[in-house]
């Protein structure tokens, strides 16, 4: 296959990767919103419904995508088309809520998107191939798992309310400590898959890992993949947008941190990368504060008809003066008539006989 031809087909697989976690996105908040609240049972419930399973499978087409663009791709290319995801899901979202996209979403979304983008296109890696070795990938797994227990917990600032310890402010900001724990989730699962195939392959840095050594990378892998959906879901009852936009954030940062970190990664721009990740950094942030404060209100309480208070308190009847008990309040004692009445005199004759 031609270069260009290979590029084109990168990049159409990535437009349909975007667009199956779009879908998968949109079907997950709308499950969300209907489902019961979190608790005993939940898990259960949630396993029962229809629309949890076509997210699943949703989620896992739109992976499926993204790894074959990765084959025919560069991931200068790949990456950042993934992050299409936001802009495809929100008219998607707003079309299935029968309203319309604000303007300061659609800011949000542009700015996030941009933020995005000049985030992973400041990171590469230094040599292809490069991969965890088995003892950094356990030290990543540990330290990802208690910072995931964290922000789900609402421990960190992300998992507290942003509005001044109200109840919208609180549900929106366990939803954005939700959707960093899922990002994060996500990033820390890629790298281990890294990891893994090349253990399979033979080439992981390092002595040769034994068989059950492949399988806790393949367990742990498992389960920050199902962590990660479970925490997305859970992030979605605060909406769609914003954690969506969180969730696209955190998982590529997750990943650039263990490229730097462990892998030799360096930003592309030299010197000039770390303030340019930090510009874009802030620029996607704010793009997540707008998208957290442009969405549609919600909708005011109807206020109670007058007639219903109005049947709510006894009506008295009519006055009535052979129902007098029909009175709420108490009658009159009747007025004491006298105990006797002194009879008149009787008239006597004054006849003699």
């Amino acid at each position: 296959m031609s270069p260009v031809a290979g590029t084109v087909l990168a990049v159409l697989l990535s437009l349909v990767s975007a667009a199956g976690y779009a879908l998968a996105a949109v079907a997950q908040a709308r499950l969300a919103a209907t489902s019961a609240p979190a608790g005993r049972g939940a898990l259960r419930a949630l396993l029962a419904r229809g629309q949890w399973w076509w997210a699943v499978g949703l989620n896992a087409a739109g992976a499926l995508a993204h790894v074959a663009a990765l084959h025919y791709g560069p991931l200068t290319l790949v990456q950042p088309l993934g992050a299409l995801t936001l802009v495809a899901a929100l008219p998607l979202g707003a079309y299935c809520a029968r309203r319309r996209v604000t303007r300061t979403e659609w800011r949000g979304a542009l700015l996030t998107l941009g933020g995005l983008v000049g985030l992973v296109a400041m990171t590469g890696p230094a040599e292809p191939g490069e991969a965890l070795s088995l003892r950094e990938a356990l030290i990543v797994a540990a330290a990802t798992a208690l910072l995931i227990a964290a922000l789900a917990s609402g421990r960190l600032p992300h998992g507290r309310g942003t509005g001044g310890g109200g109840k919208s402010g609180g549900k929106g900001g366990r939803g954005l400590g939700h959707a960093t724990a899922s990002g994060i989730a996500s990033g820390v699962g890629s790298a281990l898959t890294q990891t893994l195939t090349a253990a399979l392959a033979l080439e992981l840095p390092g002595k040769e890992p034994v068989w059950w050594q492949t399988a806790v990378l393949a367990v742990l892998i498992s389960g920050f993949a199902v962590g990660g959906l479970l925490l997305s879901q859970a992030a979605y009852r605060g909406g769609l947008a914003a954690p969506l936009a969180v969730v696209n954030l955190s998982n590529p940062a997750a990943a650039a941190i263990i490229g730097v970190a462990l892998l030799g990664e360096t930003f592309r721009a030299g010197a000039w990368g770390w303030p340019i990740a930090a510009g874009a950094s802030l620029v996607a942030a704010r793009g997540v504060v707008l998208l957290t404060k442009g969405g549609a209100p919600a909708p005011e309480a109807t206020p109670v008809p007058s007639t219903v208070v109005a049947e709510s308190r006894p009506v008295p009847p009519s006055r009535s003066a052979t129902d007098l008990s029909a009175f709420p309040v108490p009658l009159p004692a009747p007025l004491p008539l006298p105990l006797s009445v002194p009879e008149a005199e009787p008239a006597h004759a004054s006849v003699h006989g």
